[in-house]
């Protein structure tokens, strides 16, 4: 089976705004009464924007003149005043976030132009990129001192950026095909090395930053102060997997877990642990955390009774994370299997009192992912009457409210289904009743993501009932409730299943298993293309694949 495990979502991430231009078509005739009906300052004023001195609009662009927030990204964005204390840190991010997108989609639209051959918006928009990494530059330097390593960064980048601008120039005034082809390798080299030393410059700024605010966590005693520092460290986490890396590799995964093991912070501990969860997307955060015994540390967070249900529920997050699939990694799987019977127990108590979705979210989350990796937790959370728990919490809608809870739920069922012993307490807590409404699950909105979770759901509820009937008495309840014509409906019908092949494939194997043990339960017309031809077959029947195997 083609199991789908779930690591802890991220919240969000870094979207851009794009300006939209449009442009009038006119014929020839009208273009040029029109450009007779330009008067000369006008016509000045055009010519203008292409012969600038680089040299004056940097200057005039490195002056504090206020700008809206809402500026768009082709504007010139020019230094904004800067608070002292905690916002300070905030405000330099913002800056470097906001420079670096401006710069990177100036760069994006020179390759584009380049391309094209479009030498005076290659040249405009050089003189632009130019600008702006120059007022980053002195914008930067004026609010934090720049590192050395930094300032050679600066110092190669800035004469890059020149040599783009004057060499760009130079393709305006010539028609010479041989040249501008030799010009446009050149130009493609040079905007090539800009790119790179821009992306470098950028983070080893941003490192400085995070260096800052890990040194506001670290020698701070105020909660408010290391809460704030904190909650930058948390808005840099959702801009990619490149920031977590920096991040890790700065240390903010230690000094977030020295906080969490000092009692004086307890109220900081959900915060820090949700910051500690985004950073281990990525692993180098994963790794940071096994060197600090960060697992010992999520244990004793999980079964100290007199830890707030948030900071257990971050901690389950980070569980959830260090144990999904997409991590090639597992070296660190070793340390937690030392604490995994305290982890797992924690875990399933805190499904049984969890007190809203989020939460049995989370803790679900996690038990699913541990189920795949060693089969010791699948017998301890049958030890812990895991079965009763979960289906139960399945009746509850405040627990469990989203196919995405219900997917977890189903996950650890079917890797508890490989445990012969597990069949008696399905069936004890009607388990089976429960698999065939998950059978039925749909999605409320048209939200894609919430409709895979559905197949998620359909697929593994079909895979339960598949392993669980190879006991006679399951496979005679799941026909006494009519598990055959749902899992026909399923297959025959693609708006059923939303149209997923693993949902069929599942659901196949499911009415072959009931049929081998029961086969009066399928009519004879159903046998015939479901069960009797080979899977495939059966498969391209159902899918209708409209293919040519000649």
């Amino acid at each position: 089976m083609a199991s789908d495990r779930m690591a802890t979502p991220q919240s969000s991430s870094r979207q851009s705004s794009s300006r939209q231009s449009s442009s009038l078509s006119s014929s020839p005739m009208s273009t040029r009464i029109q450009s007779l009906q330009v008067d000369s300052v006008q016509r000045w004023m055009e010519d203008l924007r292409h012969m600038t001195e680089v040299e004056c609009m940097c200057v005039l662009q490195a002056k504090p003149i206020g700008v809206e927030e809402d500026s768009q990204q082709g504007e010139l964005i020019v230094a904004s005043g800067v608070g002292a204390g905690d916002h300070v840190a905030r405000n330099n991010l913002q800056t470097l976030l906001r420079r670096a997108l401006v710069v990177s989609t100036e760069l994006g639209k020179m390759f584009q132009r380049l391309e094209k051959g479009r030498w005076q918006r290659v040249h405009s928009t050089a003189v632009r990129a130019n600008c702006h990494v120059r007022s980053l530059v002195h914008e930067y330097s004026a609010a934090r001192s720049t590192p050395p390593e930094m300032q050679k960064y600066e110092k190669s980048l800035l004469e890059k950026c020149m040599e783009l601008t004057n060499i760009t120039e130079r393709c305006l005034h010539t028609d010479d095909e041989f040249f501008l082809k030799s010009m446009r390798e050149a130009i493609h080299e040079i905007l090539t090395d800009v790119s790179d030393s821009f992306s470098n410059m950028i983070d080893m700024a941003l490192a400085n930053e995070i260096r800052v605010l890990i040194k506001q966590i670290e020698s701070s005693d105020s909660v408010h102060s290391i809460g704030s520092a904190i909650s930058n460290l948390l808005s840099l986490t959702q801009d990619g997997p490149q920031l977590c890396s920096i991040i890790a590799k700065e240390g903010a995964v230690v000094a977030l877990f020295k906080i969490c093991r000092q009692d004086r912070f307890k109220d900081l501990y959900a915060h820090a642990l949700r910051t500690v969860a985004s950073i281990c997307c990525v692993e180098e955060g994963i790794n940071q955390l096994d060197k600090v015994d960060g697992i010992l540390c999520l244990a004793d967070i999980l079964t100290d009774e007199s830890s707030v249900e948030a900071a257990r529920a971050e901690a389950a997050a980070v569980v959830a994370q260090i144990t999904s699939p997409h991590h090639t990694s597992t070296q660190h799987l070793a340390s937690f299997l030392e604490s995994m019977h305290d982890i797992v127990t924690a875990l399933i108590k805190l499904c049984e009192s969890a007190s809203c979705g989020e939460v049995f979210l989370l803790a679900s989350a996690a038990l699913a992912n541990i189920t795949f990796f060693d089969s010791m937790a699948c017998e301890i959370l049958l030890q812990l009457n895991a079965i009763h728990i979960l289906l139960q919490a399945c009746k509850d809608r405040q627990r469990v409210d989203t196919p995405y809870s219900k997917d977890q739920v189903v996950t650890i069922l079917a890797n508890l289904s490989v445990l012969e012993q597990c069949t008696s307490e399905v069936l004890q807590e009607q388990g089976i009743e429960r698999l065939l409404l998950l059978l039925g699950e749909k999605p409320s909105s048209a939200s894609p993501s919430e409709g895979a979770a559905c197949e998620r759901v359909q697929q593994k509820a079909a895979v339960t009932l598949a392993r669980l009937s190879r006991d006679p008495d399951v496979a005679q309840t799941a026909i006494q409730l009519k598990a055959v014509p749902r899992l026909i409906e399923l297959c025959r019908s693609p708006t059923e299943r939303n149209n997923s092949d693993s949902v069929l494939v599942a659901c196949l194997a499911a009415l072959r298993r009931l049929a081998a043990g029961c086969p009066d339960s399928i009519e004879a017309a159903d046998h015939q293309q479901l069960i009797k031809p080979r899977l495939v077959d059966s498969f391209l029947l159902c899918s209708n694949m409209e293919e040519s195997f000649v």
